[in-house]
Protein backbone atom coordinates (compact mmCIF):
# COMPACT_ATOMS: atom_id res chain seq x y z
CA UNK A 1 0.00 0.00 0.00
CA UNK A 2 3.02 2.29 0.74
CA UNK A 3 3.87 2.41 -3.03
CA UNK A 4 0.46 2.71 -4.24
CA UNK A 5 -0.31 5.88 -1.96
CA UNK A 6 3.28 7.51 -3.38
CA UNK A 7 2.44 6.83 -6.73
CA UNK A 8 -1.27 8.33 -5.62
CA UNK A 9 0.56 11.28 -4.42
CA UNK A 10 3.02 11.60 -7.50
CA UNK A 11 0.10 11.68 -10.01
CA UNK A 12 -2.00 14.02 -8.13
CA UNK A 13 1.07 16.27 -7.89
CA UNK A 14 1.62 15.97 -11.45
CA UNK A 15 -1.85 17.82 -12.03
CA UNK A 16 -0.52 20.73 -10.87
CA UNK A 17 2.32 22.67 -12.63
CA UNK A 18 3.64 21.68 -16.39
CA UNK A 19 1.08 20.43 -18.88
CA UNK A 20 0.31 16.55 -17.93
CA UNK A 21 0.04 14.68 -21.47
CA UNK A 22 -1.96 11.05 -21.35
CA UNK A 23 -1.28 9.30 -24.82
CA UNK A 24 -3.33 6.66 -23.77
CA UNK A 25 -2.49 2.45 -23.47
CA UNK A 26 -4.38 -0.24 -23.98
CA UNK A 27 -2.10 -3.51 -23.31
CA UNK A 28 1.25 -4.09 -22.04
CA UNK A 29 3.62 -3.91 -25.15
CA UNK A 30 1.62 0.22 -25.24
CA UNK A 31 2.13 1.11 -22.27
CA UNK A 32 5.80 0.11 -22.16
CA UNK A 33 6.16 2.38 -25.13
CA UNK A 34 4.40 5.09 -23.68
CA UNK A 35 7.28 4.49 -20.64
CA UNK A 36 10.26 4.42 -23.10
CA UNK A 37 9.16 7.86 -24.72
CA UNK A 38 9.32 9.32 -21.29
CA UNK A 39 5.84 10.06 -20.21
CA UNK A 40 5.34 9.84 -16.52
CA UNK A 41 1.89 8.46 -16.25
CA UNK A 42 0.02 5.86 -18.06
CA UNK A 43 -3.84 6.02 -18.55
CA UNK A 44 -5.73 3.50 -20.10
CA UNK A 45 -8.41 3.54 -23.06
CA UNK A 46 -11.47 2.17 -21.98
CA UNK A 47 -13.03 2.06 -25.90
CA UNK A 48 -9.32 0.57 -26.87
CA UNK A 49 -9.25 -2.48 -23.97
CA UNK A 50 -12.77 -3.10 -24.53
CA UNK A 51 -12.36 -3.76 -28.45
CA UNK A 52 -8.75 -5.54 -28.29
CA UNK A 53 -11.50 -7.86 -25.93
CA UNK A 54 -14.02 -8.16 -28.32
CA UNK A 55 -16.59 -5.68 -27.23
CA UNK A 56 -17.91 -2.45 -27.48
CA UNK A 57 -17.08 0.58 -25.60
CA UNK A 58 -19.78 1.74 -22.93
CA UNK A 59 -19.40 -1.20 -20.43
CA UNK A 60 -20.54 -3.95 -22.71
CA UNK A 61 -17.33 -5.44 -21.57
CA UNK A 62 -17.11 -7.50 -18.62
CA UNK A 63 -15.93 -5.24 -15.35
CA UNK A 64 -13.68 -8.37 -14.50
CA UNK A 65 -12.33 -8.18 -17.89
CA UNK A 66 -11.54 -4.69 -17.77
CA UNK A 67 -9.84 -5.08 -14.77
CA UNK A 68 -7.58 -7.13 -15.54
CA UNK A 69 -6.68 -5.90 -18.65
CA UNK A 70 -5.43 -3.05 -16.29
CA UNK A 71 -3.91 -5.18 -13.78
CA UNK A 72 -1.57 -6.27 -16.70
CA UNK A 73 -0.20 -2.72 -17.71
CA UNK A 74 0.03 -1.95 -14.27
CA UNK A 75 2.51 -5.16 -13.23
CA UNK A 76 4.25 -3.81 -16.96
CA UNK A 77 5.35 -0.69 -15.99
CA UNK A 78 7.35 1.43 -12.98
CA UNK A 79 5.15 4.97 -13.11
CA UNK A 80 1.51 5.43 -11.91
CA UNK A 81 -1.45 4.18 -14.29
CA UNK A 82 -4.73 5.36 -14.21
CA UNK A 83 -7.74 3.80 -15.59
CA UNK A 84 -10.74 5.00 -17.73
CA UNK A 85 -13.35 3.18 -15.80
CA UNK A 86 -16.39 4.42 -17.32
CA UNK A 87 -19.30 4.69 -15.18
CA UNK A 88 -17.65 2.38 -12.47
CA UNK A 89 -19.71 -1.28 -13.74
CA UNK A 90 -22.25 -1.01 -11.30
CA UNK A 91 -19.93 -1.45 -8.13
CA UNK A 92 -20.64 -0.34 -5.34
CA UNK A 93 -17.47 1.90 -4.07
CA UNK A 94 -16.00 0.26 -1.68
CA UNK A 95 -16.13 -2.59 -4.28
CA UNK A 96 -14.42 -0.63 -7.00
CA UNK A 97 -11.82 1.04 -4.73
CA UNK A 98 -10.81 -2.29 -3.67
CA UNK A 99 -10.74 -3.54 -7.20
CA UNK A 100 -8.99 -0.50 -8.19
CA UNK A 101 -6.09 -0.76 -6.22
CA UNK A 102 -6.45 -4.47 -6.77
CA UNK A 103 -5.04 -4.09 -10.20
CA UNK A 104 -2.29 -2.03 -9.29
CA UNK A 105 -3.68 1.40 -10.09
CA UNK A 106 -3.84 4.73 -8.39
CA UNK A 107 -6.33 7.24 -10.02
CA UNK A 108 -9.34 6.28 -12.60
CA UNK A 109 -11.88 8.10 -14.83
CA UNK A 110 -15.65 7.91 -13.85
CA UNK A 111 -17.70 9.20 -16.37
CA UNK A 112 -22.13 10.48 -15.33
CA UNK A 113 -23.43 8.83 -18.65
CA UNK A 114 -25.86 6.44 -17.48
CA UNK A 115 -25.12 3.31 -20.09
CA UNK A 116 -28.10 1.43 -18.64
CA UNK A 117 -30.87 3.69 -18.85
CA UNK A 118 -29.25 6.43 -21.06
CA UNK A 119 -28.75 9.75 -20.90
CA UNK A 120 -26.91 11.23 -18.27
CA UNK A 121 -27.18 10.33 -14.26
CA UNK A 122 -28.38 13.08 -12.63
CA UNK A 123 -26.22 15.30 -10.86
CA UNK A 124 -26.34 15.40 -7.31
CA UNK A 125 -26.32 11.88 -7.55
CA UNK A 126 -23.34 11.52 -9.87
CA UNK A 127 -21.96 14.11 -6.87
CA UNK A 128 -23.26 11.22 -3.82
CA UNK A 129 -21.08 8.46 -5.76
CA UNK A 130 -17.62 10.28 -6.17
CA UNK A 131 -17.81 11.16 -2.54
CA UNK A 132 -18.48 7.44 -1.21
CA UNK A 133 -15.46 6.77 -3.75
CA UNK A 134 -13.16 9.27 -2.26
CA UNK A 135 -14.37 8.21 1.24
CA UNK A 136 -13.50 4.57 0.09
CA UNK A 137 -10.23 5.63 -1.02
CA UNK A 138 -9.36 7.43 2.05
CA UNK A 139 -10.66 4.33 4.06
CA UNK A 140 -8.26 2.34 2.19
CA UNK A 141 -5.48 4.37 2.91
CA UNK A 142 -4.66 5.12 -1.00
CA UNK A 143 -5.78 8.85 -2.31
CA UNK A 144 -6.75 7.74 -5.62
CA UNK A 145 -6.78 10.45 -8.16
CA UNK A 146 -10.61 11.02 -9.49
CA UNK A 147 -11.15 12.52 -12.95
CA UNK A 148 -14.62 12.81 -13.08
CA UNK A 149 -16.10 12.89 -16.42
CA UNK A 150 -18.57 15.20 -17.51
CA UNK A 151 -20.41 13.96 -20.63
CA UNK A 152 -22.37 16.99 -21.72
CA UNK A 153 -21.25 17.90 -24.83
CA UNK A 154 -21.69 14.37 -25.82
CA UNK A 155 -24.51 13.77 -28.47
CA UNK A 156 -26.32 11.17 -26.09
CA UNK A 157 -26.48 13.39 -23.29
CA UNK A 158 -29.94 14.65 -24.12
CA UNK A 159 -28.76 18.10 -23.24
CA UNK A 160 -29.29 20.88 -25.83
CA UNK A 161 -25.94 22.36 -27.07
CA UNK A 162 -26.79 25.99 -26.02
CA UNK A 163 -26.65 25.13 -22.58
CA UNK A 164 -23.98 22.35 -22.28
CA UNK A 165 -21.77 25.20 -21.31
CA UNK A 166 -23.42 25.90 -18.12
CA UNK A 167 -24.41 22.65 -17.51
CA UNK A 168 -20.59 21.12 -17.61
CA UNK A 169 -19.96 24.19 -14.95
CA UNK A 170 -22.67 23.34 -12.94
CA UNK A 171 -21.37 19.69 -12.82
CA UNK A 172 -17.71 20.02 -12.52
CA UNK A 173 -18.24 22.32 -9.18
CA UNK A 174 -20.36 19.48 -7.74
CA UNK A 175 -18.35 16.79 -8.28
CA UNK A 176 -15.18 18.83 -7.43
CA UNK A 177 -17.16 19.55 -4.30
CA UNK A 178 -17.81 15.58 -3.90
CA UNK A 179 -13.83 15.63 -3.50
CA UNK A 180 -13.16 14.55 -7.58
CA UNK A 181 -9.46 15.97 -7.96
CA UNK A 182 -10.15 16.66 -12.02
CA UNK A 183 -12.65 17.37 -14.33
CA UNK A 184 -12.68 15.93 -17.61
CA UNK A 185 -15.37 17.75 -19.84
CA UNK A 186 -15.19 14.84 -22.93
CA UNK A 187 -15.81 16.14 -26.78
CA UNK A 188 -15.97 19.99 -25.11
CA UNK A 189 -16.32 21.25 -29.39
CA UNK A 190 -14.37 24.41 -29.12
CA UNK A 191 -11.81 26.21 -27.03
CA UNK A 192 -14.04 28.99 -25.77
CA UNK A 193 -16.39 25.76 -24.43
CA UNK A 194 -13.13 24.39 -22.46
CA UNK A 195 -12.25 27.80 -21.54
CA UNK A 196 -15.62 28.58 -19.97
CA UNK A 197 -15.16 25.24 -17.99
CA UNK A 198 -11.52 26.09 -16.80
CA UNK A 199 -12.84 29.25 -15.69
CA UNK A 200 -15.69 28.56 -13.92
CA UNK A 201 -14.53 25.19 -11.75
CA UNK A 202 -12.36 25.52 -9.44
CA UNK A 203 -9.09 23.00 -9.82
CA UNK A 204 -7.48 21.00 -12.78
CA UNK A 205 -9.26 20.41 -15.98
CA UNK A 206 -8.66 17.84 -18.46
CA UNK A 207 -9.27 17.92 -22.29
CA UNK A 208 -8.65 16.57 -25.56
CA UNK A 209 -5.85 17.46 -28.01
CA UNK A 210 -7.40 17.89 -31.58
CA UNK A 211 -6.75 19.10 -34.72
CA UNK A 212 -8.63 22.64 -33.72
CA UNK A 213 -7.53 22.41 -29.83
CA UNK A 214 -3.57 21.51 -30.03
CA UNK A 215 -1.39 20.96 -26.78
CA UNK A 216 -0.50 24.49 -27.20
CA UNK A 217 -3.99 26.08 -27.25
CA UNK A 218 -4.78 23.52 -24.61
CA UNK A 219 -1.77 24.87 -22.25
CA UNK A 220 -2.78 28.27 -22.79
CA UNK A 221 -6.18 27.62 -22.12
CA UNK A 222 -5.03 26.83 -18.30
CA UNK A 223 -6.11 22.91 -19.33
CA UNK A 224 -3.78 20.81 -16.38
CA UNK A 225 -4.00 17.52 -18.27
CA UNK A 226 -4.87 16.69 -21.71
CA UNK A 227 -6.04 12.88 -23.10
CA UNK A 228 -5.84 10.98 -26.39
CA UNK A 229 -8.62 8.17 -25.84
CA UNK A 230 -8.27 5.51 -28.35
CA UNK A 231 -6.48 7.52 -31.00
CA UNK A 232 -2.96 5.37 -30.80
CA UNK A 233 -4.95 2.02 -30.68
CA UNK A 234 -6.76 3.35 -34.00
CA UNK A 235 -3.77 4.91 -35.86
CA UNK A 236 -2.20 1.54 -34.86
CA UNK A 237 -4.96 -1.10 -36.97
CA UNK A 238 -5.22 1.90 -39.87
CA UNK A 239 -1.51 1.67 -40.37
CA UNK A 240 -1.60 -2.13 -40.39
CA UNK A 241 -4.51 -1.84 -42.67
CA UNK A 242 -2.47 0.03 -45.15
CA UNK A 243 0.46 -2.30 -44.71
CA UNK A 244 -1.67 -5.38 -45.75
CA UNK A 245 -3.14 -3.28 -48.77
CA UNK A 246 0.43 -2.92 -49.62
CA UNK A 247 1.41 -6.65 -49.05
CA UNK A 248 -1.75 -7.58 -50.92
CA UNK A 249 -0.59 -5.23 -54.45
CA UNK A 250 2.92 -6.67 -53.96
CA UNK A 251 1.87 -10.42 -53.87
CA UNK A 252 -0.60 -9.42 -57.09
CA UNK A 253 -0.24 -6.46 -58.16
CA UNK A 254 -2.77 -7.09 -61.42
CA UNK A 255 -5.73 -7.75 -59.03
CA UNK A 256 -8.13 -5.71 -57.68
CA UNK A 257 -7.50 -2.99 -55.17
CA UNK A 258 -8.11 -3.61 -51.51
CA UNK A 259 -11.26 -2.53 -50.28
CA UNK A 260 -10.64 0.54 -47.76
Amino acid sequence: MSDLKAHADLLRELHHGKLLVLPNAWDEASAELVVEAGFPVVATSSAAIADVLGHRDGENAPWAEMFAAAARIARAVPVPVTIDAEAGYGLEPHQFVAQLLETGAVGCNLEDTDHRAGGLVDAAAQADRLARVRAAADEAGVPIVVNARIDVFLPSSGIPERDRPAEAVRRGRLYRQAGADCVYPIGAPTADDLAAVVAGVPGPVNGNASASVDLAALKALGVARVSYGPRFYRAGLAGMRDALADLRRSEDPDGPAPRR
